[in-house]
């Protein structure tokens, strides 16, 4: 199956504790598009600027992914200045600078009309809604926004809500929008303000998933250092939701499934600095980590029987 993704592509200065990397390709399309691609055919629609070179296109390409949707525009490629600290869930960020970024109007190619899986990634309300009005009904829509468009654009992250099927935010997100300190009040919020499946991605502490009469808590794959966390939520998405398109089901086994898929390929992202750790992955290197993680997750065949304890 195909996906079509419609998101930033964006070059990013990082500084972590231990490395420096300059002019980084980035961006929630590039990591959501490289982590899909292992699983599904992959469309994006995106801008990038006069600066973008051929060997930016071809990390995307070499991958299989399709780039007719790539606008070039006149002007800089949107770029972001961050650095992470000693815990590496802090953040500073020293620049944004949204180049050509700033007008993107999504010009979707008309054989990309028919693709039946659409991830909308973080892009304002107003267009995922027109990209979603472009678009025949696809099969399973999904969607992730951020704090700006919540605090800035509330009504038409509310249409959104109502109209994609599934929900992809962090923990501070699922709280902004719904107003629920407790995550799991957020989760059963968010599926009763639309989105059929919410999932809410906890960084290193892994994820929730959310649906009618269901949920499910995995954490995440144990790594032994972490050399960059950029992009970590958008490869976990990108594995998440390449998965339900590759299967072609949303049981709940395979939900659960692809929980795991997405844990997977975001230990694969963070493990590496920028987006190499996505780069060269065998199916074996997929399989044993997916294996490993389950062996960890995994009791159902360790049965206990609960004795009463007996007072004296």
């Amino acid at each position: 199956m195909t996906i079509l993704t419609v998101g930033s592509i964006a070059f990013d200065d990082i500084k972590t504790p231990d490395a420096y990397g300059m002019r980084q390709l980035g961006g929630s399309a590039t990591y959501f598009s490289l982590a899909a691609s292992y699983l599904a055919g992959v469309r994006i629609v995106a801008v990038v600027g006069d600066d973008f070179t051929t060997d930016d296109e071809s990390i995307l390409t070499d991958k299989g992914i399709c780039t007719a949707g790539l606008e070039r525009a006149q002007g800089k490629t949107f770029s972001y200045g961050g650095e992470y600290h000693s815990d590496l869930n802090l953040r500073t960020t020293h620049f944004t600078e949204l180049g050509v970024f700033e007008n993107f109007s999504p010009k979707i190619p008309d054989h990309y009309h028919d693709t039946p899986y659409l991830f909308l990634g973080n892009i304002a309300p107003k267009i995922q809604l027109e990209v979603l009005g472009k678009l025949k009904r696809p099969k399973l829509v999904a969607a992730d926004t951020m704090n700006f468009w919540i605090e800035g654009e509330p009504r038409s992250l509310s249409q959104v809500l109502s109209a994609i099927d599934i929900l992809l935010v962090n923990d501070s997100e699922a709280q902004a929008i719904t107003g629920e300190t407790n995550l799991v009040g957020a989760g059963r919020e968010l599926i009763r303000r639309g989105p059929r499946i919410a999932v809410l991605k906890k960084g290193e502490h892994g994820a929730l998933l959310f649906s009618e009469g269901i949920f499910f808590s995995i954490p995440s794959f144990p790594l032994l250092a972490v050399a960059d966390p950029t992009g970590a939520g958008d490869s976990f998405a990108g594995g998440f939701f390449g998965y339900l398109s590759a299967t072609e089901e949303q049981s709940v086994g395979n939900l659960r499934r692809a929980m795991a898929v997405g844990t997977v390929m975001a230990s694969f992202c963070v493990e590496k600095f920028g987006v190499s750790g996505l780069l060269h992955l065998s199916s074996e290197d997929l399989h044993n980590r997916y294996r490993e993680l389950q062996s960890y997750i995994s009791f159902q065949d360790l049965d206990i029987d609960f004795i009463p304890h007996q007072r004296e």
